[in-house]
């Protein structure tokens, strides 16, 4: 199949584009080479050279579109370039927003061009770099602290009018998200509809809406020489609670094998729990910790049903796909065994889960 890069006429169109927006006399792009990863989204790495104006000269750029088929629970390009250009605005180290295109793209796609970031965004090969006990921690304080930036954004705000803001408490309202996509399933899942129950009952009351990233993890951040150098992939963000980033990072799935180390992986739990509240001012209880992340888990699971389904129902013929579709079981194996052990740690008093303050 015939790529855009590969199609002259396109090509040309979306360095006509790229020209017009960014200001410059010219563009031209040398290389593209579509990067691994991306179930959600395609990345792709662009090489262009620039005549006139500010950016004049050889730049290295990453061109994000909708893989075959978008989830229904992300955001489009859109959208994701709003919230990218409000956490830029708010000095979050994202990667600039550089041109965005809806649906007149000249590549037929919906996409959204950022600026390259430097070193690696592979998981396993930074929970098992041989130098982690020399940079963990720090790379940890480095995250805590682009969190509470990230949820330092709050609504109203003026340029993120896309992000609906939900009328139930956050944690209620992810419960209402997942449970809407996972209706789309090709299969019932009782197991994970139990668990959603069970979040939704036992639900923290809401205390404020912030910016949530929503899929803060391992593998969305760029490390280089052991030093963060941004944070990637946006097409989960939403209005909620800010406890759901930090469930999602410190969740089991989100470890990579390295399980004695809850944040991500690569640090202790209360390395990353200390600088987060020194930077946002408030103190993370451990039961909210606990909480979110069951909610991972169970969004994972979710996540995973669809992804599972885009292989075996939608006729997408990749590796990727037909593994994540295979990982439901132990996202919802990881979700009961906390709630079991929840629940003998409140004992009688507190019956079939937490109650909140």
């Amino acid at each position: 199949m015939t790529t855009w890069f590969e199609d002259a006429a396109v090509r040309q169109r979306l360095e006509a584009e790229l020209a017009r927006q960014t200001g410059a006399d010219a563009v031209r792009v040398t290389a593209a080479q579509l990067l691994p990863g991306g179930a959600v989204q395609q990345n792709w790495r662009l090489d262009v050279e620039i005549s006139g104006g500010t950016r004049a000269g050889a730049q290295t750029w990453v061109l994000r579109t909708d893989a075959a088929a978008r989830l229904a629970v992300s955001l489009d390009r859109d959208a994701e370039a709003q919230v990218i250009r409000a956490a830029h605005a708010g000095g979050v180290k994202v990667a600039e927003p550089i041109a965005q295109c809806g649906a007149q793209s000249p590549i037929d796609k919906p996409f959204l061009v950022q600026a390259w970031l430097a070193g690696t965004a592979q998981a396993r090969r930074i929970v098992r770099d041989k130098a982690l006990e020399t940079f963990g921690d720090q790379l940890a304080r480095s995250l805590a602290a682009e969190l509470a930036r990230i949820h330092s954004i709050r609504p109203p705000h003026e340029g993120l009018a896309c992000l609906p803001v939900p009328i139930k408490p956050p944690a209620r309202a992810e419960v209402a998200r997942l449970r809407a996509a996972i209706t789309k399933a090709a299969e019932p899942r009782p197991a994970l509809e139990y668990i959603l129950a069970w979040l939704d009952e036992y639900a923290p009351p809401a205390r404020g809406l912030t910016l949530v990233h929503g899929d803060f993890r391992t593998g969305n951040y760029m490390v280089d020489d052991g030093r963060l150098t941004g944070l990637l992939d946006w097409e989960f963000a939403h209005w909620g609670d800010p406890d759901e980033d930090i469930g999602w990072l410190t969740a089991r799935c989100w470890r990579f094998g390295s399980d004695k180390l809850e944040t991500g992986g690569i640090a202790p739990l209360g390395v990353f729990l200390e600088a987060y509240s020194a930077a946002a001012g408030r103190q993370v209880t451990p039961d909210a910790v606990r909480y979110w992340q069951i909610m991972a888990a169970a969004k994972w699971a979710a996540i995973a049903v669809l992804q599972g389904d885009r292989y075996r129902i939608g006729g997408e013929q990749r590796l990727e796909l037909a593994l994540t579709g295979r990982m439901p079981p132990e996202m919802e194996h990881d979700a009961l065994s906390d709630i079991i052990a929840w629940r003998a740690a409140l004992g009688e008093q507190g019956k079939g889960g937490p109650t909140w303050p």
